[in-house]
C-alpha cells in the first residue's frame, strides 16, 4: 500500500501529541487532556513491526482516577479506522446532523463541541487498529499476528494492558465499545482475557461491553453457518425499513417490528421449512402477511420460494418508486440504475449511507478534530483498508457468542449492552435476538435496545443524544431503557 511518509521498521519513531482543552457539558466546564500516540508492537529482535494509534481524552480535575471508568472505543470492518465513532459520537468534537438522507456528499460541513460527550463520566480512548487510520503495519511478514479474529483481539488486549500500565489505570473500571466488527473484536478480546490466548494469559478484565451494530454470533462468524433461514433473521429489519418508508401501520416502529418478528418466528419459519408441502391456502396467507410486513411484492415472493435475499430486498422495497435503500441505513435512498440488469449486477454495494457520510466524517476528522488535538503527522490517514478480504476468520477458541459467554460467566458481574438500529440492513436485529436465545448468556446482565436509526446508530441529533445517554446510564450501573 502506498503511503505519503517513508517509514521503515529500522527508523520508525513513534509519534505522540499532547494538548489541553475544556468542554462545557450541562453547564459544567470540564478540563481535559488529550494524548494521541503510537502504541508499538516489537518482534523478538526488538524491531517495531506494527502500531495501534490511540486518541485518549482524559479529564484532569479528577482526584482519584482508580474509580473513573475508561472506555476503549473503535469501529470494525475488519479494516476500518475509528473515524466514524470518533467524529460521529465519542469525541469531544463531532459532526452535526440534519436530515438523515443527506442530499449531497459535499459541504459545508459543521463540527461542534459534542454536547453529548461521555467525558463527564468516563475517560475515552479511541483506537485505530493496526493498518488503518494512523495505525500501521510496518512489517508485512508479521501480518498474520494482527489480521484475524483472534490475532486482532489479542493485539487489542496487549495494547490495553500496556496503556493501563503506562497511565496507571489498572484499578479503573474498563469498558469496550465496538461498532460492527468491533463487536466481534470486543467479544473475542473479552473471552480471551477470561480464558487465555494463543501464547499467554491476560490479567485485564472488563466491567462491560457496548455492542453497536452487533456482529456477535453463534455461527462460525457473523452471517456464516447460523442454523436458521436468513430470511427469518432479516425479517425484523425488513419490517422496520418498510415501516419507515411505506407506513403500513399506525404502530410505533418497535411495535410493528416485534409483531413482524412474532409472525416470522412462528408462521413464516414453518412455511419456509415446509416448502412445496405448504397448501395453496396457507401459501397465500403467508405471501399476504410477508408483503404487508416487508413491502416485497407477491411476484417476487413467488419467484423466490417465499424467501427474501438481503441484496434483493434493498432493491425491492422501494422498487415502485424507482429507489434502492442503503445496506448501512435503510432510511437512506438512491435512484436505481437503468436498465434493471445494471442494478442487479453493478449496484449491490452502491450504498447511499457511505456515499453521503464517508466524506463528511473524514473531512471532520482530518480538517477539524486532528488539528484540534494537535496531531501533526505526515502520514496517510487510511479510513478503511481491504483487509477483510484476507482476514483469518478461524475461531480456535470458539465462536464469538461462546467467547462472550466465557467472558460473562468467568467474570461475574460483567454486563453487556446491545444497541442496534431498527433500519440496519448490515447487521440485522434478528441476529441479536437469535444470539441472545442461543448463546447461553446470563440474561440478567444483558441489555438490548433498538433505535430509529441504521448501522451507525448515532446519525441524527436525537439518536446521538439517546445513544450517549444510554451508554452513560450503562456505565453508571443502570439499565438503558
Amino acid at each position: 500500500m502506498y503511503r505519503t511518509e517513508a517509514i521503515k521498521p529500522d527508523d520508525f519513531k513513534p509519534a505522540r501529541f499532547v494538548s489541553e482543552h475544556t468542554i462545557t457539558l450541562n453547564g459544567v466546564e470540564i478540563p481535559y487532556q488529550t494524548i494521541c500516540e503510537d502504541n508499538v508492537f516489537y518482534n523478538a529482535d526488538g524491531k517495531p513491526v506494527a502500531s495501534i494509534f490511540s486518541y485518549a481524552y482524559l479529564r484532569t480535575d479528577v482526584e482519584d482516577v482508580s474509580k473513573r471508568p475508561v472506555i476503549f472505543a473503535y469501529n470494525g470492518g475488519p479494516g476500518s479506522s475509528s473515524v466514524y465513532v470518533h467524529a460521529g459520537c465519542f469525541g469531544t468534537r463531532r459532526v452535526t446532523y440534519g436530515e438523515p438522507d443527506r442530499p449531497s456528499a459535499f459541504g459545508p460541513f459543521e463540527v461542534i463541541d459534542n454536547p453529548d460527550c461521555l467525558i463527564d463520566v468516563a475517560d475515552l480512548v479511541i483506537v485505530d487498529p493496526v493498518g488503518c487510520g494512523y495505525g500501521m503495519l510496518l512489517d508485512e511478514k508479521e501480518k498474520d499476528n494482527f489480521l484475524g479474529i483472534e490475532a486482532d483481539a489479542e493485539a487489542l488486549l496487549n495494547f490495553i494492558e500496556a496503556w493501563c500500565l503506562r497511565y496507571q489505570r489498572g484499578l479503573s473500571p474498563k469498558y469496550l465499545a465496538g461498532e460492527s466488527y468491533g463487536c466481534t473484536r470486543s467479544a473475542t478480546a473479552a473471552g480471551i482475557a477470561a480464558t487465555g490466548g494463543k501464547d499467554r494469559a491476560y490479567g485485564v478484565a472488563f466491567d462491560g461491553i457496548i455492542m453497536i451494530g452487533n456482529t456477535v454470533t453463534v455461527g462460525e462468524y457473523f452471517g456464516r453457518n447460523v442454523p436458521v433461514e436468513e430470511s427469518v433473521l432479516g425479517f425484523p429489519t425488513y419490517a422496520g425499513v418498510n415501516w419507515y418508508h411505506n407506513h403500513p401501520s399506525g404502530q410505533s416502529v418497535e411495535e410493528f417490528v416485534m409483531e413482524a418478528k412474532a409472525f416470522a418466528d412462528e408462521d413464516y419459519v414453518l412455511a419456509l421449512y415446509k416448502g412445496e408441502a405448504l397448501s395453496e391456502e396457507k401459501k397465500e396467507y403467508i405471501i399476504k402477511k410477508v408483503s404487508y410486513y416487508t413491502g416485497v411484492s407477491r411476484e417476487y415472493l413467488l419467484a423466490h420460494g417465499l424467501k427474501i435475499d438481503d441484496n434483493d430486498y434493498r432493491q425491492e422495497v422501494l422498487k415502485a418508486k424507482g429507489k434502492a435503500v442503503s445496506r448501512y441505513d435503510g432510511r437512506m435512498t438512491r435512484p436505481m440504475l437503468e436498465p434493471w440488469k445494471d442494478e442487479e449486477r453493478k449496484a449491490l454495494w452502491d450504498d447511499a449511507t457511505a456515499d453521503r457520510y464517508d466524506t463528511y466524517f473524514y473531512a471532520a476528522l482530518t480538517g477539524d478534530i486532528l488539528p484540534y488535538l494537535n496531531v501533526k503527522l505526515d502520514r496517510t490517514y487510511v479510513n478503511m483498508t481491504m483487509y477483510y478480504k484476507n482476514w483469518n476468520r478461524t475461531c480456535e477458541f470458539g465462536t464469538t457468542g461462546e467467547q462472550l459467554r466465557n467472558a460473562m460467566t468467568r467474570r461475574p458481574g460483567m454486563r453487556t449492552f446491545f444497541a442496534n438500529g431498527w433500519f440496519d440492513l448490515c447487521t440485522e436485529f434478528g441476529h441479536v435476538f437469535y444470539t441472545l436465545d442461543h448463546a447461553g448468556l446470563p440474561k440478567d446482565r444483558v441489555y438490548v435496545k433498538g433505535y430509529p436509526s441504521g448501522h451507525m446508530i448515532y446519525i441524527g441529533e436525537d439518536n446521538v443524544r439517546e445513544l450517549s445517554n444510554d451508554i452513560r446510564t450503562f456505565i453508571l450501573g443502570g439499565k438503558p431503557e
